[in-house]
């Protein structure tokens, strides 16, 4: 028989049929499909409200000032176009891996691996930045409830961006996120039947406090704030529409929810149906809470005192009201809701992890799951660990844009799927949802805005992801290219 060429091997595929996800589900170390259409919008929902909104307007507001809210839509726009994408690959791809197994499926074996490296940083560093924002609220519940903060070397990173670069303070010790990190590591271990349900409840109380905030700073509304409402200061380069675009790099991240939803493909109940609905579900959702808060917060606050503000949207609440028990709600709701965040983003990387290992790509005991949880327990374990380092350690400037790197990359890849998933016909056949307008149209409007937004990234954003997918490409070529199921 003859071998294949060194390209073949790179693009070789895996066939993803409907009998493959049924063998697939009788294995002993299958996944337990126990999710429906509820618990799935809210995983997509539970992954992305909260860190866009909590925290990253106090980095994407001094860049964009009031016009941050053409930055919200900028993303969710994206967003929307990359949704559709989603829909239909993950209605004829119904696995778990998401945008892996999409590209896995589609474009080839080392593009899957590319992907799979970008997931891994995204919802790695996603997991350890809303840790560190989580950190910010509690401590600020804790002064508002009984006077007491915790102390300072016990909330602050060692590496922190300091006025003339990175600096090292040996000592400090973000330890709030630890804990966090490690209550998040026991609940996913119980399964995620248990996880799904636990999540819907938070994520419930997210939306009513979110609402309680935007009643209240409605009423301190000020229509001045929005004037001038671009960023005039161009001292690094924010100026109109660069600051807009560079903001809208800052939260997008946040829409990290839906390539959460799509990562649950294998363990949810009909996923052809449920998950499409579910991710466009949660995209709604999302959009309408994100540009309701942004407005009512940016109304009720000048955009100059967004910069350097800790548990931001307790303290507009505290100031338009004079009074703290609604900063008190309000950081109470977002210490819960947080919560509901990070739990479901170290979900959606063990489950990643889960899919590679099934692929022979990295080693098998990521791919072990507990007889009674139908949890995998190396991979929840692993990536708590992972992830509480980082959160306990580092200085969450450091790691927004690096999420976003990895999120739009990924977008990138499962809209130029789109194409070829057509092209090929993969999957269940024509009678799922289908992208509107033919297979190039969105998608390449997709592919076209997450170009826009990656664009005005940071230098340093591009070196370290660099960096990342260098070591990625040489484990792929010393370990997985060998290793591959597809290999034998």
């Amino acid at each position: 028989m003859r071998q294949p060429s060194f390209l073949q091997q790179l693009t070789r595929t895996k066939a993803v049929e409907a009998h493959d996800i049924i063998s697939e589900d009788q294995q002993q170390n299958s996944l337990h499909r126990s999710l429906g259409i509820f618990s799935l919008t809210m995983i997509g929902v539970g992954a992305t409200i909260g860190t866009g909104i909590f925290f990253t307007m106090v980095e994407a507001v001094p860049k964009a000032g009031p016009s941050v809210i053409l930055s919200f839509l900028i993303a969710a726009m994206t967003a929307g176009l990359t949704a559709l994408c989603y829909s239909e690959l993950a209605a004829r791809i119904p696995a778990s891996g998401s945008s892996y197994s999409f590209a896995y499926a589609t474009v080839g074996e080392f593009a899957a691996f590319v992907v799979a490296a970008c997931l891994l940083l995204e919802y790695g560093l996603a997991a350890s930045a809303t840790a560190i924002g989580w950190s910010a609220y509690l401590n600020n519940f804790l002064q508002n409830a009984i006077g007491w903060q915790i102390p300072e070397i016990l909330r602050s990173p060692m590496v922190v961006s300091g006025p003339h670069g990175v600096e090292i303070h040996p000592g400090q010790f973000n330890l709030p996120p630890v804990a966090l990190v490690a209550i998040c590591c026991i609940l996913l271990l119980r399964g995620a039947k248990e996880s799904a349900t636990v999540n819907a409840i938070m994520v419930m109380i997210k939306l009513v406090i979110l609402i309680f905030f935007s009643v209240i700073a409605f009423s301190g509304f000020n229509i001045e704030h929005f004037t001038p409402f671009f960023n005039t200061d161009n001292s690094k380069g924010m100026a109109g529409m660069a600051g807009v675009t560079a903001a809208a790099g800052t939260v997008f991240f946040s829409f990290i929810g839906l390539d959460t939803v799509a990562t649950a493909g294998a363990e949810v109940k009909d996923p052809k149906r449920n998950v499409p609905l579910g991710i466009m579900a949660a995209l709604i959702v999302v959009t309408v809470f994100y540009m309701l808060v942004a407005v009512a917060a940016v109304g009720a606050q000048p955009a100059n005192l967004f910069e350097g503000q800790e548990a931001g949207l307790a303290v507009i609440l505290q100031n338009v009201t004079g009074k703290a028990w609604p900063a008190l709600i309000l950081s109470a709701g977002a210490v819960i809701s947080v919560f509901s965040v990070t739990l479901v983003t170290i979900y959606g990387q063990s489950r990643i992890l889960y899919a590679i290992s099934k692929d022979g790509l990295i080693p098998s005991s990521f791919q072990v799951v507990n007889p009674r949880t139908r949890a995998p327990v190396v991979n929840t374990v692993l990536v708590c660990i992972a992830v509480a380092i980082v959160a306990g350690l580092v200085d969450s400037t450091f790691l927004w844009d690096m999420v976003s790197m990895g999120t739009l990359v990924a977008f990138i890849v499962v809209s130029s799927a789109v194409p070829v998933i057509r092209s090929k016909g993969i999957g269940h056949g024509s009678d799922g949802f289908r992208v509107p307008f033919g297979p190039y149209l969105i998608p390449g409007l997709s592919i076209f805005a997450c170009l826009y937004i990656l664009k005005d990234l940071s230098d340093t954003t591009f070196k370290v992801f660099f960096i990342w997918m260098s070591v990625a490409v040489a484990i792929y070529f010393i370990y997985s290219k060998r290793h591959s199921r597809l290999n034998k």
